[in-house]
C-alpha cells in the first residue's frame, strides 16, 4: 500500500466465540486497510481457505466480500477502510465466517499506534492454538471431537497393536488416514506465528502463493 497522510495502526485482538481454551490472534493493521483486506488478513491469520460466506457487522451495518450465490452488500469492500469507522480504543465488532458451522470472531481495537518504518503491515504479533478445521460442524462439534481425542488415540493404539499381533499389515495400511487425522488433532494447540506472517507478507506484496497455504 502507498503511504497516505494520517495513516496509523490498529492493534486488534481477535478471538473465536464459544471455544475454550481461547483461540486468538493479535494483529497490527493499517488504518487504511479495506474491508476486503481485513477479510483476507483474518482468513490467513486463522488458517482458513475463504471457501464460505463471510460478514462483518460494524456500527449496525453489514460489510463483506461477496461470493457467488451469497450475500449482496450495499457497499464495495474495496472502498471501505477501517479508518472510516473512527474506532475508539476497546471498541468491538464482529466477523462471521461459514454460516453453516457458525464461526464468529470478536474483533477488539486494543490500541491506536504510530507507523514503524521498518515493520511490514499487516503482521501478527501473538496468538494461541490453531483454528478449528473447516467444515467440522461448528464450535460445539469441534470441542466434542477435541475432548474425545485422548480416547480415540487409545482406541487406535489398541487396534494397531491387535493388527501387529495378527501380522495384518494390510489392516495397518488401511489405518493411515485415521493416523493422519489424529496427528492433525495432536497439533491443535500449536500456532506458527512466523508462518502466518510469511503469508501476510505474500498477501500485501501481491504474491498469489499465499492462496496455496
Amino acid at each position: 500500500m502507498d503511504e497516505e497522510p494520517g495513516v496509523g495502526i490498529y492493534r486488534l485482538h481477535v478471538w473465536l466465540h464459544q471455544i475454550s481454551p481461547m483461540i486468538w490472534r493479535r494483529l497490527l493493521v493499517r488504518s487504511d486497510t479495506t474491508i476486503t483486506d481485513l477479510h483476507y488478513i483474518l482468513q490467513i491469520a486463522f488458517g482458513w481457505s475463504d471457501e464460505h460466506l463471510n460478514r462483518f457487522h460494524i456500527h449496525g451495518q453489514d460489510y463483506g466480500v461477496s461470493h457467488d450465490g451469497g450475500i449482496d452488500f450495499s457497499t464495495d469492500p474495496e472502498h471501505v477502510r477501517l479508518g472510516d469507522f473512527r474506532f475508539h480504543v476497546n471498541e468491538r465488532f464482529l466477523y462471521e465466517y461459514d454460516f453453516n458451522d457458525g464461526w464468529a470472531r470478536q474483533v477488539r481495537v486494543e490500541a491506536r499506534l504510530g507507523l514503524e518504518e521498518k515493520r511490514i503491515y499487516p503482521c501478527c504479533i501473538g496468538g494461541k492454538r490453531r483454528a478449528p478445521p473447516e467444515d467440522c460442524g461448528g464450535p460445539f462439534a469441534f470441542m466434542t471431537r477435541r475432548d474425545e481425542f485422548p480416547l480415540r488415540v487409545e482406541e487406535l493404539v489398541e487396534e494397531i497393536r491387535g493388527d501387529l499381533d495378527a501380522n495384518d499389515l494390510e489392516s495397518i495400511r488401511n489405518r493411515v488416514g485415521d493416523i493422519d487425522e489424529l496427528r492433525e488433532w495432536l497439533n491443535r494447540d500449536s500456532f506458527d506465528r512466523r508462518a502466518v506472517n510469511r503469508l501476510l507478507k505474500q498477501y500485501v506484496t501481491d504474491d498469489e502463493s499465499w492462496r496455496r497455504q
